[in-house]
């Protein structure tokens, strides 16, 4: 088709096209790099991010350029990206080029000054990190490190850590996921149904509750049955 090719001009349904074309493109990119790429941004999507970016914004907004090319570029680029995660996969010195060891920034309640330079952080970045964290003494600290994906994994000194029924021998319940039935005033009759209820067992708590379907903006029911429910306001 002509949209593939580059043009004097483009009218309004061609450049529609190209915006979808364009869209599909790098939501099937997306999802064959998979979920990695968005929930860890490491060097190598770092670099890939930029690249298909960067080459397919320029034909969106250029009538010059053909689509053809971008595409055929960004296919090649995304199969040198699952090539170099499976090299990262298999060869460890591939691995630690991109994806290198820990930097250690505080050890045993001292500040690693050079851990520091070498992470290219300030030390009021590291103390707004910890402040996140409520850690606000270093010396609680036992562990502080500068991950590959640029975060701070921080790890406290076991005595300032807080205690938990495990640590006192208190019985637990074990774990429950409330699970949503009702979603902005809509019913969720699958998940009601995996809990052990019925649509008539839930019309009587919400009067109970002197609640009406339609104006719950959110209810969740555990195991135990307990059912807990936000209104609109």
């Amino acid at each position: 088709m002509e949209f593939f090719s580059g043009q004097e001009s483009l009218n309004i349904a061609q450049w529609s096209l190209r915006a979808f074309v364009g869209f599909t493109f790098l939501v099937l990119v997306a999802k064959i790099m998979g979920q990695r790429s968005i929930s860890q941004l490491r060097f190598l999507d770092f670099v890939i991010a930029l690249l298909i970016g960067n080459i397919m914004a320029h034909p969106l907004s250029d009538e010059g350029l053909g689509l053809t090319g971008s595409i055929v570029t960004m296919s090649v680029l995304v199969l040198l990206y699952l090539l170099g995660v499976y090299a990262t996969l298999r060869w460890g010195l591939f691995k630690k080029f991109l994806d290198p060891p820990p930097i250690t920034l505080i050890e045993k309640g001292q500040i690693d000054y050079h851990g520091l330079k070498k992470a290219r952080i300030s030390l009021e970045y590291l103390l707004t990190e910890l402040r996140k964290e409520k850690t606000e003494d270093i010396q609680k600290v036992a562990l502080a490190l500068w991950e590959p994906g640029g975060t701070i994994s921080i790890f406290t000194e076991p005595k300032y850590q807080p205690l938990t029924p495990s640590d006192m021998g208190m019985p637990t319940q074990p774990f429950d996921l409330p699970r949503v039935i009702i979603r902005e005033g809509r019913l969720d009759p699958r998940e009601l149904k995996e809990l052990g209820k019925d649509e008539q067992w839930l019309s009587i708590q919400l009067k109970i509750k002197n609640a009406a379907l339609q104006d719950v903006l959110l209810a969740t029911l555990d195991q135990q049955g307990n059912l807990h429910i936000s209104l609109y306001r």
